[in-house]
């Protein structure tokens, strides 16, 4: 981890995932971006590999991932799009495509995500929106951490959510087995974690050259919010139309963590419209919670989670 000074850019809220990548050379590095068949996955995709990068996108949905690939492909002259399934609320799948990753990992784009979902379970009792934005994440991460290691300092994107202001984790009832659920706060909890976990891992892994940041990539309507009805995102639209973004702005705080320069050595921090994240304040939609940098929860969610991980 660094100097507490904040990191700040010339770019912005309605800056693009090509305005935040130009100039940056990614030829001869590697990349992996989860939910990368749609959505800003794919334009986090697009971006890296607009700029030399071999992209894996990592989908549920190979023949989606094969579609976008190819599309990338077009739009960029690059033909190092790869696709490779990956379930993240199935174990078996992550462990799967870690044992199939051969040679270094030089940028992991942890993604995907499910949002304000109803209440269901894996196999192993997780909570799903725990299980998939968290957990999945973790053992991915964790798993490749070697491959990671020998990147050269290689970097993680948490893609987190300005909802991480709804919940701290709750590490009494993690999986709401015994409080009431309530979708959009078992989403808080999850991006959170997201959140925790970037400040843990580089911590743990500094010695590896493993740097860990989190963001908020704005509001973007996107297959994520295929739970949530009209009505919900009419409301949440309503008086902050502006702050909405194309799912070309929604990437660019994601590439700027990927590749930018200036976070050269930089980890364990939250940005939002390509900015270091100032402290939330009380009542407000931006900013980062106190609870989503405390060190002490950070290591405590990884011991859970691994913990977990081997239940």
């Amino acid at each position: 981890m660094t100097t507490n000074n904040p990191i700040t850019t010339s770019f912005a809220h309605h800056s693009t995932a090509m305005d935040v990548i130009r100039g940056v050379d990614l030829v001869r590095r590697r990349a992996i971006v989860t939910g990368g068949s749609s959505g800003i996955g794919v334009e986090t995709a697009r971006a890296l590999a607009s700029v030399g990068a071999e992209v894996t996108l990592a989908v549920r949905n190979p023949d989606a991932g094969q579609q976008a690939a190819n599309d990338i492909t077009a739009t960029t002259g690059n033909d190092r799009v790869l696709v490779a399934p990956l379930d993240l609320a199935d174990q078996g799948s992550v462990a799967d495509f870690v044992a199939n990753w051969d040679g270094p990992l030089h940028i992991l784009v942890n993604n995907a995500g499910i949002m304000a979902a109803p209440l269901s379970r894996t196999p192993q009792g997780w909570e799903m929106q725990f299980a998939t934005n968290h957990l999945g994440h973790f053992a991915l991460a964790t798993g490749l951490r070697p491959a990671l290691a020998s990147g050269d300092g290689a970097r993680i994107v948490s893609v987190s959510s300005a909802a991480h202001l709804r919940s701290p984790v709750v590490f009494e009832d993690i999986q709401y087995d015994k409080r009431e659920y309530e979708p959009w706060q078992a989403y808080g909890q999850s991006k959170t974690a997201n959140v925790l976990f970037a400040v843990e891992a580089s911590r743990l892994w500094a010695d590896d050259g493993i740097t860990a940041n989190s963001l908020m990539p704005g509001a973007i309507r996107t297959n994520l919010q295929r739970y949530v009805s009209q009505e919900e995102l009419d409301r949440l639209r309503a008086g902050n139309a502006a702050a909405w973004k194309t799912v070309e702005q929604g990437a660019a705080t994601s590439v700027l963590v990927a590749a930018s320069p200036l976070l050269d050595g930089v980890g364990g921090r939250y940005f939002e419209d390509c900015q270091e994240a100032a402290p939330a304040q009380p009542g407000g939609r931006t900013g980062v919670a106190d609870y989503a940098l405390d060190p002490e929860a950070a290591e405590q969610l990884w011991k859970v989670s691994t913990a977990l991980l081997k239940s």
